[in-house]
């Protein structure tokens, strides 16, 4: 018994895990493309920053707003089977997007409405694929399963980039194909993880396995909860010590309104200081960040330079966070949580003020390569821990509440980039971006639940510190 619980999880030979990762991967591959395509063939079609701003600002509210409804149906429903219907969607969309391209029938409206669609899309059904993750990887191997996914994300931003502008340079109609096909992928092997977690006895049904059984005492049971019967221990093992009575809430939870049980992701989440206390730095320094780096997207393609060299630059930056992914493993484990979090926020606003600086392209990826370089070993760590705190049958209303906060102010950061460089300019612009980002780091060095987040290690005995005050 002692030799099972301490032997180290070996994550590159877990299925259910790999085969989760290439579905995840094909579907960010789709968004990743499509990130990259729309805000310049938006450019492109009404040659005004402004318009292409509020065709992504209202994607980005369809994805904030429906993330909502999508933490619900991940608590409600079967998550790998949600992953199975949001890939089959996401096949009708990127074909419909490429039946309009292929007509030339692309303009102001119809790239708001597809942008709004695929947006609303990812809001409602990707939630459920980051909460399945939890099902399947054990709490020990969590911070290598997100360090992992951040190379994965560091790879996509490589390859994105020059793919996305080497499509584009043949057509929005190809970016539509590819994006097809991602999602079709990404279909495939949701099918086939629902498969393998069928045969291992993991019962796919969201928050509705607690609602079976309490702890580890119903290992025997046939289906049980999904950690249990994998052999991944997660009740009382993972150090959270939920409360009893949440699991019979959670099987009445038919006869609550969507509204209640979204209060409650919310209400849990802003009742751990170790969660919900850094929410508001996360949503002032994607803000800032985001919108440094849209501006700078947008100048310059203002200024004449190729989608393929635009993407060349998101190429630059993604090969940097690869090394930072490469990285990330050794420091989550040797490192503080909280200040690996503090370093690559500080990182992040350093690069906003250098941003101001340059215009240069090989200079734009030399400042942001190196404001980027800890954003990895941040993402894992921060993302490792909140899953590893975060009870499974709270886990998708906590991740939507989590991604709402913490991204909430992001629709605003194409607005700024548009409207800024057409009122004050690029280098004003980015100083205001700056200026939030300066906000977000003095915000974090004052937070006292942020500064003493753990190493990897000792992330299930904090989180229990936390449950029993």
């Amino acid at each position: 018994m002692t030799t099972t619980m301490t032997e180290p999880h070996r994550l590159w030979r877990n299925a259910r895990y790999l085969t989760w990762l290439v579905s995840d991967t094909s579907k960010g591959l789709a968004a990743t493309l499509f990130a990259f395509a729309i805000p310049l063939l938006a450019l492109v079609v009404t040659d005004d920053p402004a318009q292409a701003g509020i065709i992504g600002g209202a994607g980005m509210v369809a994805r904030l707003v429906l993330t909502l409804a999508g933490g619900i149906l991940a608590d409600r429903h079967r998550r790998i089977l949600l992953m199975l219907i949001g890939s089959l969607i996401g096949i009708l969309l990127a074909g419909a997007f490429t039946v309009l391209a292929l007509a030339d029938a692309l303009t102001f409206g119809t790239l708001l409405a597809a942008n709004v669609l695929l947006a609303a899309r990812s809001g409602l059904f990707d939630v459920a694929g980051e909460s399945a993750i939890k099902e399947i990887v054990p709490d020990d191997a969590m911070g290598r399963a997100q360090a992992a996914n951040q190379g994965r994300d560091a790879a996509l931003q490589l390859a994105g980039g020059p793919l996305g502008g080497l499509l584009l340079g043949v057509g929005g109609w190809l970016v539509g194909v590819v994006m097809t096909l991602c999602h079709t992928v990404a279909a495939v092997t949701a099918w086939m993880l629902q498969r393998q977690a069928r045969r291992a006895g993991i019962a796919d049904t969201g928050a509705e396995a607690d609602a079976d059984g309490t702890g580890a005492e119903v290992g025997e049971h046939p289906i049980g909860d999904g950690h249990v019967t994998a052999g991944l221990a997660a009740d009382p093992a993972d150090g959270l010590d939920f409360p009893a009575d949440t699991a019979s809430d959670a099987g009445a939870r038919g006869k609550t309104s969507a509204w209640a049980e979204l209060r409650e992701g919310f209400t849990w989440l802003f009742s751990r200081p170790d969660l919900g206390g850094v929410l508001l730095i996360i949503t002032i320094i994607n803000l800032g960040f985001n919108a440094a780096i849209t501006t700078v997207m947008y100048a310059l393609q203002q200024a004449g330079y190729s989608e393929l060299l635009i993407g060349s630059l998101g190429a630059g930056v993604g090969a940097v966070m690869l090394v930072g992914a490469i990285v990330a493993p050794m420091l989550v484990p040797r490192i503080r949580t909280g200040v690996l979090a503090i370093a690559g926020l500080s990182g992040g606003a350093i690069g906003s003020i250098l941003l101001s600086m340059v215009t240069e392209p090989w200079a734009i990826v030399v400042v942001l390569g190196a404001s980027v370089l800890l954003l990895p070993a941040l993402n894992a760590g921060m993302m490792g821990y909140f899953m590893v705190a975060t009870p499974t049958q709270l886990l998708g209303r906590a991740n939507s509440a989590a991604g709402v906060l913490g991204m909430g102010a992001l629709p605003l950061a194409p607005l700024i980039a548009g409207f800024g460089l057409t009122w004050i300019g690029r280098e004003w612009t980015i100083l205001v971006c700056a200026a939030l980002c300066i906000v977000a780091v003095s915000l974090a060095l004052g937070n006292r639940a942020l500064r003493a987040l753990p190493v990897e290690s000792r992330w299930a005995e904090h989180a229990k510190q936390y449950e029993a005050s």
